[in-house]
Order: structure tokens, then sequence, then C-alpha cells
């Protein structure tokens, strides 16, 4: 009871107005919180590396439409063309053959899985679709390892089961090594996640900058004479009107304020030298084409100095991601497509036909027509060519 009459008195004290209080100093205390990271699931990096972050666009792209220009020959096993060539030429009504593997190749660098499709009917294939990744799911089987997969689209869900007794599988999946994951692989987007949201929020800060008369933020300080510590309502409606109409926006950049009656400019955060905003930019953009393997001197970043030139970056572009990335998806169609048919299948990569590796096969050529102790069925081979096919009986007389 004396705890609650101590209360109602306290109560029944009258509070001085606000006028009446004397001004007493505040210290306005922030920390940085903790960073606000992109979702490592397929819309978000999408939308935030592909759509939006023209670094990791470019690297998609380059990658992706490289590696779908280089031909693949589909072989039977007497070296001639095998029927999936044709249908690999044109494997869809919608999509011409490197339409198809531009689409397959750029799902494997966004979401670490490609995903192809096989259309049979009356078990002879048809057709050939690359489906989008976020819409498809594994059913593992009692052993853990795929047993069939689900495909969702428009509300629909479709079950896709490999045969246990031909190995047949309607769905071919290459995916990127992942540690952590014994099912889906890891794209190079989701290694790359911090440096793009780096890149993508150093050019929303660039835009808001700008769009703020490209003057690092700050306050205004009225400090008046003492007995009038505080402006009245109509003076602070009429800075505040003046503030917005006349230096606010990238056409008002550069104008002077004028300030008077004890007003006084601070600086309340970092100026662009001071952040080194630009080189934080361009080290954010060197990881992104890091992580895909793109030599950032393909895509205009300065500050790289790794190649002694254009074309011997080119080269290693080419060596060193975009061959064998090729050559693993070569060999995951053939695996995926020998059960379809009754001959030997083989696929293989041409890539003779590169420009980039032209001066290195030329020289490779000139060594092997040098050399006196092979035999030319022997340097066709070395040369990555089929055997020169033996005349028939009868015909090396004529």
């Amino acid at each position: 009871m004396a705890a609650f009459a101590l209360f109602r008195r306290q109560q029944r004290q009258p509070t001085p107005p606000a006028e009446a209080k004397a001004s007493t100093p505040l210290l306005a205390y922030t920390s940085p919180g903790r960073p606000a990271w992109t979702p490592r699931d397929y819309a978000a990096l999408s939308r935030e590396g592909f759509q939006r972050n023209a670094v990791a666009y470019r690297c998609v792209r380059l990658v992706a439409e490289a590696a779908a220009s280089v031909r693949l020959r589909f072989l039977g096993g007497d070296g001639q063309a095998h029927p999936f060539q044709s249908l690999f030429q044109r494997p869809n009504p919608e999509q011409s053959g490197p339409e198809l593997l531009e689409a397959f190749y750029g799902h494997l660098q966004i979401a670490g899985n490609g995903w192809l499709e096989l259309i049979a009917l009356e078990g002879e294939p048809r057709e050939v679709c690359a489906l989008r990744p976020d819409r498809v799911r594994i059913i593992p089987g009692a052993s853990g390892w795929p047993a069939g997969w689900e495909y969702e689209a428009n509300g629909l869900k479709r079950r896709l089961w490999r045969d246990p007794a031909t190995g047949r599988a309607p769905i071919c999946h290459l995916k990127l090594f992942n540690p952590a994951d014994d099912l889906y692989g890891q794209s190079p987007l989701e290694a790359a996640a911090i440096a793009v949201d780096i890149h993508n929020a150093g050019g929303a800060w660039n835009k808001a900058l700008i769009d703020n008369a490209a003057r690092p933020s700050g306050a205004l300080v009225y400090r008046g004479l003492p007995g009038a510590e505080r402006l009245s309502e109509e003076q602070f409606e009429r800075l505040k009107t003046e503030l917005s109409q006349a230096h606010t926006g990238a056409a008002n950049a550069g104008r002077p304020l004028l300030l008077e009656g004890g007003l006084e400019w601070t600086a309340m955060s970092l100026t662009p030298a001071e952040m080194d905003f630009v080189e934080a930019r361009r080290a954010a953009a060197r990881d992104i084409a890091l992580a895909f393997g793109v030599p950032p001197m393909l895509l205009g970043i300065p500050g790289d100095a790794t190649y002694a030139n254009y074309k011997e970056a080119n080269s290693a572009f080419w060596r060193q991601t975009i061959i064998p990335l090729v050559t693993k998806a070569a060999a995951a169609l053939e695996t995926w497509l020998n059960p379809w048919t009754e001959q030997v299948l083989r696929v293989q990569p041409d890539f003779d036909q590169i420009p980039a590796l032209a001066i290195e096969r030329e020289a490779v050529w000139a060594r092997l027509e040098a050399t006196s102790f092979l035999t030319q069925d022997e340097k066709r081979a070395l040369a990555g060519l089929p055997a020169k096919a033996k005349p028939a009986l009868g015909e090396a007389d004529q």
C-alpha cells in the first residue's frame, strides 16, 4: 500500500511544459548492423545476379554462348554420324541446337544444375527440351540416389522415372561439384553471391548519392542565441521546403547552400574517397569474374594484369573454363543417351573449329607433319581425327 501511495503522489505532480525544459546535449551513436545477404536460392540468385548485375550477367552469357558454340559430334560405332546428330540439330519446335545448349549451360552457371528432358514416342526419342532448375525436384530411391524426378509448371506436376531394367532415364542432370549436397550442385553465382551483393549495393548507393545532389548525407545544426535554441515551426517548415526543392536531385547537384541565423552543416557519413568506393566495386567485379572462370580482361575490368594481352586471356578462358565444361557435358550426354540406342554412341566435342585455339592447333599440326616415324593414321589419331577409311578391294589398283 505504501508503494501504491507513492506512485499516486508521483502521478499528481504536474509535468513541466516542454518550453521550460533545459536544453541538454544529445549524443546519437550508431553501429553497423548485420549485413543482409541475398538468399541462396535460384530465384534470388537469378534476380540479383543475372538480372541486376552487369558483371555476373556478362559472365553467364560469355560461358553459356561460348560453350554452346562448340559443335558436338554424335558418332556411331563405325565413326559415322549417329541419328542423334539430327535430333540435337533441331531438338524441339521452339529451339535450335545452340539455343538448347545455351539454356542448358546458362542454368548450370546460375543454379549449378542443368536439366534436359528427352521426349520419346513408342520408345523412339523425338524431342529434347531444357528444364528450369527451380521447377525440378529429385525423388531419391531407397538407396538415396535419384530414382525419379518431379517437374512442376503452371500448377501441374509430372513425375518421371528411370527404367531400372533398361537404364533409360527421361532426364539428364548435369551438376557442378557441391561438397555439402549429394543430389544438387553448387553454382558459381552462389560462390560469388557476396561479391554480387557488394557490387549491387555500391551501384544503389551511387544512384542514391546522385539523387541527393551527389553529396554525402549530413545534418543542418541550429546553434541559436541563448534563449532561442530552437527554430519556430514556421522557420522549420520553410527550411525543409527549401532543402527539398532547391538542393535535392541530380539537377541541383553542386548548388551552394546558403546558411544563416546560426545554421551549420555537419557531415554524417564518409565521402566516396574515404570509402574507396570505386576500387571496392572493381574488387567485387574481379571476384565475380574469378568465380565464373572468366579473365577480368575479357570484361574490361581495369587493374588486372594477369595476362599480357587480350588474346592470351581469351585462350586461357577457353582452355581453363570452356573446354573442361564442354567435355564434362559431352560425357554426361553420352552416358544418358546410350541406353536409348542399340548401337554404341560416342559424343565428341569438335574443338578444332574454335578460332581462339587456331594458333595452338596449327602448331600441333606442324609438329605432326614434321614427324617422320609416325604413320598417317597415327598422326590423325594424335590430331583427334578419325582414321582414314581404307579403300575397298580392287579400288587401290584403279
